[in-house]
């Protein structure tokens, strides 16, 4: 493990009973979260973490537990810091993602680690999901429904969420995030909001982000602030003819300037350009390029990942 990887902290947030948050603050690139929901056969496990070192924490925490050997993986979308995570659980746990997730994970493999290549990711050999859903299906744990429902394109364009609504507990992935900057350069702007606001109608009580400190629907709010600036920067920044560095400089942070990573105001704005010139369904963009342009307004330097 890294030093930087020493300043993080994982805790274990019991949000109902035997359902749990398990966070890793503060958050920020690939620092992401997982949910727990423990039933008398055994676990489900809401996303597995970036390395194998973090992912083997996790499961022993899984398997403290002494519930049943069952586990299954849920993938919230096919991320590296939320899938690499995935052979820790064995050949015998079922993961199950978004059809399109399989496809993206097909495609992109490690190319994540490229991105940091001094983090040490450990040996990674990334199984495929063994059941794909294109809108929604629901597990049962024990005593609690598990509804697992895809409402991308947002972040990406698999994004899935997990709904306990007895318990009023919602998994969001990364198409929330609380205390961190949003990204969609991979999903939509437009998307993007329009996800959390079926995610604010299921009226949760509880909302575990991808990153981030265990939060209540007051987070919706301050994500749809931030996009909604997102919108109209680049809204502004294509009248003027504004290049996408000149806008995000002008810009600024704004109100949002106690947000972890704002190198990613770049990224979205690229999505955000995409969008006024060719709606909400504009195609994907290359990802490198961008990630280089996000390190040439953080001055050079890589974006701080703590993984």
């Amino acid at each position: 493990m890294t030093a930087a990887a020493t300043s993080t902290r994982s805790e274990l947030v019991e949000v109902a009973e035997d359902v749990y948050a398990y966070t890793q603050l503060p958050g920020g690139w690939c620092v992401s979260n997982a949910g727990l929901v423990v039933g008398p056969d055994g676990v489900v496990v809401i996303d597995t973490l970036a390395t194998l070192n973090r992912a083997r924490k996790l499961r022993e925490t899984v398997d403290g537990f002494g519930a049943g050997p069952r586990r299954t993986v849920v993938n919230t979308h096919h991320h590296g810091d939320h899938t690499f995570g995935n052979q820790v659980f064995g050949p015998a746990a079922e993961i199950i993602a978004h059809e399109r997730a399989a496809e993206e994970l097909a495609s992109t493999g490690l190319a994540l680690t490229g991105l940091w290549p001094d983090v040490d990711w450990g040996d990674l050999q990334v199984p495929a999901p063994t059941l794909t859903f294109a809108d929604r299906v629901a597990l049962t744990v024990g005593r609690h429904r598990v509804e697992l429902i895809h409402v991308g394109p947002a972040h990406t364009s698999n994004d899935i969420v997990a709904w306990l609504p007895e318990q009023r507990v919602l998994f969001t992935g990364d198409v929330v995030l609380s205390g961190c900057t949003p990204f969609t350069l991979m999903g939509s702007v437009a998307g993007s909001l329009t996800a959390i606001e079926r995610l604010r109608a299921l009226e949760p009580a509880t909302v575990v982000c991808g990153h981030g400190a265990v939060a209540g629907p007051e987070v919706f709010a301050e994500n749809v602030a931030y996009l909604r600036w997102i919108q109209q920067i680049a809204a502004e920044g294509v009248a003027a003819g504004w290049s996408i560095s000149r806008a995000a400089r002008a810009a600024g942070p704004g109100e949002f300037g106690h947000l972890l990573d704002p190198e990613r105001v770049v990224g979205n704005l690229h999505r955000a350009y995409a969008e006024v010139v060719g709606g909400p369904d504009a195609p994907p963009l290359d990802v490198g390029p961008v990630f280089a342009e996000m390190v040439a307004y953080n001055r050079g330097r890589l974006p701080t990942c703590l993984a």
